[in-house]
């Protein structure tokens, strides 16, 4: 599967208007291998309600496309299903831009370079988001098929609600600094 950014319009391969004032979503993973695709469909669902300063990737996880598509971002959250043997549906946060992510989360990639490696690589040249936020949810089923398992699916419900509700959170905030 090859990157597919798609902003608001549904334009391939844009975002729209990118700028350091803006946030970008990225989810990465494939539709069709179930609960590979948690993270487009995160970014799907917070998309509905997201404000129209936070842009929206979907991604196949290879690590110079996520480096390319963060760049110009100050504020970036990624969206990724993980195979660390941990409990179906269990989510993992990490402030990328502060602490290393164990590649043991995300080792599902089909990609050599993949997005820990991509943090690390971008942490070394100087080139992370002041703020990168990555969510990895724990995967049951990565056979083919469209269909998120139950677990993951609500998992994926829950980290939609938490970011919708910080999303919101800074656009306020930022509202208040004028």
């Amino acid at each position: 599967m090859s990157d597919s950014g798609h902003d608001r319009a549904g334009c391939a391969g844009q975002t729209t208007g990118r700028s350091e004032q803006n946030i970008l979503l990225i989810g990465v993973g494939n539709d069709l291998r179930s609960d590979d695709g948690v993270g487009p469909h995160i970014v799907r669902k917070i998309g509905e309600a997201a404000p129209p300063e936070v842009d929206l990737v979907e991604a196949s996880g290879e690590g110079a496309a996520l480096m390319e598509s963060w760049s110009a971002y100050a504020t970036v959250y990624v969206f990724d299903a993980v195979s660390s043997g941990g409990t179906p549906g269990e989510v993992v946060r990490f402030d990328a831009a502060r602490e290393e992510i164990p590649s043991r989360f995300f080792n599902y990639s089909t990609h050599a370079f993949s997005l820990a490696e991509a943090v690390e690589l971008a942490r070394a040249l100087g080139r992370l988001p002041h703020s990168l936020t990555v969510f990895g949810v724990e995967g049951q089923n990565f056979n083919h098929g469209p269909e998120l398992s139950g677990a993951v699916r609500q998992a994926a419900d829950r980290v939609v609600d938490q970011v919708v509700i910080e999303l919101k959170t800074k656009r306020d905030q930022s509202s208040g600094d004028g």
